[in-house]
């Protein structure tokens, strides 16, 4: 059996994975909205993409890079949550299973971590809506019984790439605006505080942990998965070096050669936030994640060292 099924394909990492598979030569039907082989609204045809797969590949739902209106937070839970569904069904109903179901999952489902590393058998879940939906989505990912099939939640970090985060990041350090993000006080109302998206003052000087993982080693997790079954449950997919924040905009201004950048206080986030409608918590929300699992089962990252994963980023 060859057969990918990819769910979520026209996004980052989804195109890549395609372009991968395909060149491999491997069979791959893709799932999506639009500019796919199904949409999500064929489960008949999910049904039959995924029976006799060899390989089912999660990774639908509404970016998080948004403001957490209601409606936008509503969003973000059906798009993860029914396409996760979708293919559990289709699962529940083959005849001949998939072996392998990897599912996107979220390294922001760890709580804010100052003090120590958040690892698959140590690590504290957190709170808020952030961490809300990552539960949720991970329990859809298990909620029915598939015994001929293995699930893996995919906790991924920050990914870098030819896309995502690195192309603001790019161009604000560019115009000199690539300094160190500052977090501190600011007002929240009293329903955002309900709501759990409320952001409230933690790491300072810009020591909030920034866990990362270049898009080749997303994609060479996945393969090492498949030839690993002894590899289940959360998997924490990043980079063995974590940074902090203030050393991650440094790398960015070296990788781009901005010789400046002053500190962006809080107040300053927020107000450009609110501009391109997303929110302060993905900058600042210390996300200090290691990769347990897949170190004690001798998985060698490609790009482990910041700087060089920076550059061969901005190369592509």
């Amino acid at each position: 059996m060859t057969r990918v099924v990819i769910g979520g394909s026209t996004g980052f990492i989804g195109r890549h994975l395609l372009q991968k598979y395909r060149t491999e030569g491997r069979e791959v039907v893709t799932i999506s909205r639009s500019g796919a082989d199904l949409t999500w609204h064929d489960q008949s045809g999910i049904d039959a993409a995924v029976d006799g797969a060899a390989l089912v590949v999660g990774l639908a739902g509404k970016s998080v890079n948004c403001r957490y209106t209601p409606a936008n937070r509503a969003e973000i839970f059906r798009s993860r949550l029914d396409t996760t569904a979708a293919l559990s069904t289709a699962i529940r109903r083959a005849s001949a299973p998939p072996p392998l179901w990897v599912n996107s999952s979220t390294a922001t489902i760890y709580r804010h971590a100052e003090d120590r590393p958040m690892t698959e058998s140590t690590g504290e879940l957190g709170t808020g809506f952030s961490v809300d939906v990552a539960r949720a989505w991970e329990q859809t990912l298990m909620a029915d019984a598939l015994p001929a099939t293995r699930r893996v939640a995919l906790r991924t970090a920050i990914v870098l790439g030819d896309a995502g985060v690195l192309g603001p990041l790019r161009r604000l350090a560019r115009f000199g605006l690539g300094g160190t993000q500052l977090d501190g006080w600011w007002p929240v109302p009293a329903s955002r505080i309900a709501a759990g998206t409320a952001h409230l003052p933690g790491a300072r000087g810009g020591r909030q942990r920034f866990s990362w993982i270049h898009v080749d080693d997303v994609l060479g997790i996945i393969d090492f998965l498949e030839g690993h079954p002894a590899l289940d449950g959360p998997v924490n997919a990043s980079a063995p070096n974590p940074v902090d924040n203030r050393s991650f905009m440094a790398a960015v201004r070296r990788a781009v050669g901005a010789r400046i950048g002053p500190p962006m206080p809080r107040w300053m986030l927020e107000i450009g936030a609110m501009g391109i409608r997303t929110e302060t918590e993905l900058i600042l929300k210390s996300r200090w994640v290691l990769p347990e699992k897949l170190l004690a089962a001798g998985y060698r990252f490609r790009h482990p060292d910041l700087d060089k994963a920076l550059r061969a980023s901005l190369a592509s």
